[in-house]
């Protein structure tokens, strides 16, 4: 006879217990902490949840359990998570509050980026939590829809001092490995003293001692395994190990309990499996149309696997696999379509397309098409894997060939969108294997480019895109135009062959006259550039210019986004010098990348800004940028876009530091086919090596940078070889300088390129150096360079000093000194230093300054809070919850000796830079 069940005691897992009562003591006192439970199926993740709930005294519990049915309906884990809390929505800020109201399916719109309802989640949470504790539980996260655990994952990353505790329970193995860089806490199973005591309260009287062991040993521990196993077992078995070897795998056990279950016992538990919404009406109208009546729950119930009361439950997950394995695939395609029957079409129609699509065993075109439809909400919600997921299904179950490649193509056009690029490239394999017509074909190499692209092979990306953009030229000559946009964007990180491939195939496209201005003349622009020179290219580069910062963004933000993140803007504006137009072009990028939540592309934007805050002599907004960056990596679990860190480290004067990013990033560049990173990490090296006077290294940096290509780096590297070259007595290489620079200059100049040609001028030398040295420096004092002014102030400085004039040198030596001290250029601070010296100036020591306490996250909530913003409104922008902005401002008054907001205008003074950065 098989044992008789009755509740067991919580054996062992005190240490575990201690952790996660550690964890709710801290969320009680502010002290916000996540935490992930792993382990194999049955270890006691669920009851470790189960015992946090009823050890959390005081807190308000919120508590969701990952369906695998259900995995591919967007933000369904979330909004279950979150469904008591939303009549607090109308404390968020309202781009917050419409975020979740859009993913949940409250309201309609536009799809809203991922984190932005991250931020919106953690606003509410906190918001919640300053009333009372809340503690957040997550069962079978692996079977959570992607959006919600990338939401749930972003928001468990951002917690520090808030009111709230969440802990996760992930089955393992899982693939992919969700809630990367959160403490773990992985569970084996009991020890053998506490898996004796367990078995003893399922087993009763005597059991046989080499039964035990071998129990004990099969199980590993693990306690539902400990208790579930032995009521498959005869009493002879049990006694003296007679018969048959027990079964070491639980779902088996399971499995063989649903075996001796009456038939329609049995089926109405395959229905519940696969229900994903546990609503008892729902199993009851489904289970009508199979023929199963009310009787059949008793069976299910009293062998201690199913309970309908409010809410369908199974007794395990591992209860509810087995039995949706139970079914053979007829059977499967009945519980399917009877549930989808059941499910109300106006109420929730993506979840009657899911079930009808794994009822239909053959192509069915109304099938498809509805599930075609329950992608486009999907994504209007967000929901990129889910709509990718449908989309594939869709595509599946598609009878005509062209409409199911076309299906399936938009399904790996959005597995890219979500990240999920190796699943995108294995689909447009199994895509190609079937009949594609000629403008598929083209979007398949298109979004191989593109996928390329986002993996940073970039020579590979400008290949794939350029011939894509010239089998759609014939086709569809706007989509074709993007492409080659594309193409060469590519092409310019890849380097100047595959960049001078791209012009060409740009050049050579038919006219898009539909297609929007500032494409059209970019991609003129850029490619002319390339392709004819920097004369013939300058008016066109100046339109594109105008075109992209007159652009009306409107609705089409991803377009907009797309244009300047792409760096095509950006790249025309440096081409001509134009400081103002490149600052605008990104600072617009950052601010409507932010407002969106679109992290990906602030990333990127945020790189960016780093080269013009540099170039601005805001370093310090430099690296809170980078910062920044760092922090929409770890919320996201992306890799951070950190290239231009060594952009900031060099004019800094950090070699080592310096150096070492220069070996990381170009290393990794070459093996991707990343020519412009090296040449920009060539440019770097020269800024430090000048910046240090070490004058040959200068040159030999600058050389290769100057050497490998001209796009768009004219006003950076002309300088550096310039200085470099005057130092060491190469004349003609400062005149080949020269010439380069009155090649790449636009017609007409700005203040920017005459600031930098009368210097160079001035390097050379002769009777007229002085005067080229004073309009060097009265040009460049009328924008937004300061680092440059500054630098030409220190020459100017240095060439005094050579020709006597001690007095007059320390003058232009001072005034450099302080800007590059108030600039943080340590480097150039230093070689200042040495020049005054040497003009027998006593230079004063640097004074300490209590800013450098702040860690660079403190500088920058500080530096915001300064400008008035509010404390929701730093952490929106810095994604954190006010409260943690609070906890990290009560810091900083601590290290600066002040007691409010209002001191911080004193102890943090604004500076031109400031200005500039806040402009």
């Amino acid at each position: 006879m098989a044992a008789a069940p009755r509740p067991p005691a919580f054996r062992g897992r005190s240490s575990e217990r201690e952790t996660l009562e550690r964890l709710l003591d801290g969320a009680r006192v502010g002290r916000s902490g996540a935490l992930v439970l792993r382990g194999e199926a049955g270890v006691g993740k669920t009851a470790l949840l189960q015992h946090t709930a009823g050890a959390a005294d005081g807190f308000r519990v919120l508590q969701v359990g990952g369906v695998e049915s259900e995995m591919e309906l967007p933000f369904a884990g979330l909004h279950q998570l979150c469904g008591p809390l939303l009549d607090e929505l109308d404390a968020l800020p309202a781009p917050q509050q419409d975020a979740l109201q859009v993913s949940f399916g409250l309201a309609s719109g536009a799809p809203r980026d991922r984190f932005l309802v991250g931020l919106a989640t953690l606003t509410l949470l906190a918001h919640v939590a300053d009333t009372q504790p809340l503690l957040c539980l997550v069962d079978d996260l692996q079977w959570l829809d992607e959006a919600s655990a990338q939401v749930l994952g972003f928001v468990a990353r951002r917690l520090l001092a808030e009111h709230v505790a969440m802990v996760f329970g992930v089955r393992e193995p899982s693939e992919p490995r969700r809630l990367p860089g959160l403490p773990e806490l992985w569970l084996k199973g009991l020890g053998h003293e506490d898996a004796r005591a367990l078995l003893a309260t399922v087993v009763p009287g005597r059991l046989d001692d080499h039964v035990r062991e071998r129990l004990i040993a099969e199980t590993r521990g693990n306690p539902l395994a400990l208790l579930e196993l032995p009521r498959g077992m005869s009493a002879a078995e049990l006694a003296g190990g007679f018969g048959r070897p027990g079964p070491a795998v639980l779902e088996d056990s399971f499995q063989r309990r649903l075996d001796s279950l009456p038939t329609a016992t049995r089926r109405l538990l395959q229905l519940a499996a696969a229900d994903p919404v546990g609503e008892p009406l729902l199993l009851w109208r489904a289970a009508g149309r199979l023929g199963i009546g009310p009787e059949a729950a008793g069976a299910a119930a009293d062998a201690g696997l199913l309970e309908i009361g409010a809410q369908v439950r199974f007794r395990h997950p591992s209860v509810r696999s087995a039995a949706y394995r139970s079914a053979t695939p007829e059977e499967r395609q009945a519980v399917h379509f009877a549930l989808a029957e059941a499910t109300d079409a106006e109420h929730d129609p993506d979840r009657r397309a899911w079930h009808r699509a794994q009822a239909t065993a053959a192509p069915d075109e109304h099938v498809a098409q509805e599930l075609e439809h329950s992608a486009g909400r999907a994504l209007a919600r967000g929901g990129i894997a889910a709509a990718a997921a449908f989309l594939e299904t869709a595509g599946t179950l598609t009878p005509e060939p062209e409409a199911r490649a076309r299906r399936l193509v938009a399904a790996a056009r959005a597995k890219r969108d979500a990240g999920a690029l190796d699943a995108a490239l294995g689909l447009l394999v199994a895509i190609e294997a079937g009949p594609v017509s000629a403008f598929q074909a083209a979007e398949i190499e298109q979004l191989r480019g593109e996928i390329a692209f986002d993996q940073r092979r970039a020579g590979e990306a400008a290949e794939r895109l350029s011939h894509a953009a010239r089998q759609l030229d014939a086709l569809d000559a706007t989509r074709a135009l993007t492409t080659h946009l594309k193409a060469l964007g590519a092409g310019m990180w890849a380097g100047p062959g595959p960049l001078r491939e791209a012009s060409a195939a740009a050049l050579a496209a038919p006219p898009a006259p539909d297609a929007p201005e500032p494409v059209r003349l970019l991609v003129d622009a850029l490619a002319t550039r390339v392709c004819e020179g920097y004369a013939a290219a300058a008016p066109a580069l100046r339109a594109a210019v105008d075109a992209a910062l007159a652009l009306d963004v409107g609705d089409d933000v991803g377009r907009w986004l797309w244009l300047t993140g792409s760096r095509s803007g950006s790249i025309a504006a440096m081409e001509l010098w134009d400081a103002d137009g490149w600052h605008a072009l990104v600072t617009r990028h950052v601010q409507v990348a932010r407002d969106m939540g679109a992290l990906v592309l602030l990333q990127f934007g945020l790189a960016s800004l780093v080269r013009v805050r540099v170039l601005d002599g805001d370093l310090a907004g430099a690296a809170q940028a980078i910062e920044e960056v760092r922090a929409i990596a770890e919320a996201t679990g992306t890799t951070p876009v950190l290239y231009t860190e060594m952009l900031l480290t060099a004019w800094r004067g950090q070699e080592a530091l310096t150096l070492k990013l220069i070996e990381r990033e170009t290393r990794e560049a070459q093996a991707l086919g990343m020519g412009r990173v090296v040449q920009f990490a060539d440019c770097e090296a020269a800024v430090l090596y000048n910046g240090l006077a070490r004058y040959d290294a200068a040159l030999e940096a600058a050389r290769r940078a100057y050497t490998r290509g001209d796009l768009a780096y004219t006003p950076f590297v002309v300088g550096e070889l310039a200085e470099a070259a005057s130092r060491v007595g190469d004349e003609a290489l400062v005149r080949a300088a020269l010439a380069r620079l009155e090649e790449h200059t636009p017609d007409p100049p700005g203040d920017w390129a005459l600031g930098i040609d009368a210097r160079v001028r001035a390097l050379l030398g002769g009777e007229e150096a002085e005067r080229w040295y004073l309009e060097s420096i009265e040009r460049l004092g009328r924008t937004r360079v300061r680092l440059e002014l500054a630098r030409s102030r220190l020459l100017y400085g240095e060439w005094l000093r050579r020709e006597g004039r001690r007095v007059d040198a320390r003058e232009q030596l001072r005034v450099a000194r302080e800007a590059f001290l108030a600039m943080g250029a340590e480097g150039f601070v230093e070689r200042t230093r040495r020049e005054l010296l040497a003009t027998g100036e006593k230079v004063r020591a640097r004074r300490d300054d209590t800013r450098d306490d702040l860690t660079p996250q403190e500088q920058h909530i500080a530096r915001l809070a300064r400008d008035g913003l509010s404390n929701p409104e730093i952490g929106a922008e810095l994604f954190l919850s006010p409260r943690t902005v609070e906890w990290h401002l009560k810091k900083v008054f601590s290290k600066l000796g002040i007691s409010s907001r209002r001191a911080l205008r004193d102890a943090l003074p604004l500076t031109v830079d400031d200005g500039l950065a806040r402009a």
